[in-house]
């Protein structure tokens, strides 16, 4: 693990214990269980989603992305903002946004999975 990742959970103790697990060359960053942020070539990239994505975009800050298949591919993690690592408060919003994003995210999803299952439930098997 690079130093980066030890700066990173330090610079966001004010908000929350923050955990690393080691993933496709780079590590995601957790709360509470939920992945909020990876960490790719020593660059943090935050989640974003409808809500909070507008930000990123103000900044002129772009998502992860990479190579599949010859075709770029983007993730919903986008670079977060140089100031973050300036200014602790700054840090801790913008943290809290991305772990928001992340929580929406689960919710959708979990919300989904229940749809599916109540669907399947009222379905007639073929005889």
């Amino acid at each position: 693990m690079s130093d980066f990742i030890p700066f990173v959970q330090e610079l966001l103790e004010g908000w929350a214990p923050v955990s690393a697990r080691r993933m496709f060359g780079g590590h995601g960053l957790y709360h509470e269980g939920l992945m909020f942020a990876i960490v790719m070539d020593q660059r943090l990239y935050l989640k974003a989603d409808e809500a909070n994505r507008p930000e990123f975009e103000a900044l002129g800050l772009a998502p992860f992305t990479y190579a599949m298949k010859g075709k770029e591919v983007a993730l919903s993690y986008w670079a977060a903002p140089d100031a973050i690592f300036d200014e602790p408060s700054e840090a801790v919003r913008w943290a809290q946004s991305s772990w928001d994003a992340a929580l929406r995210g689960h919710k959708a999803k979990a919300k989904a999975i229940e749809k599916a299952k109540a669907r399947r439930k009222t379905q007639r098997p073929f005889p």
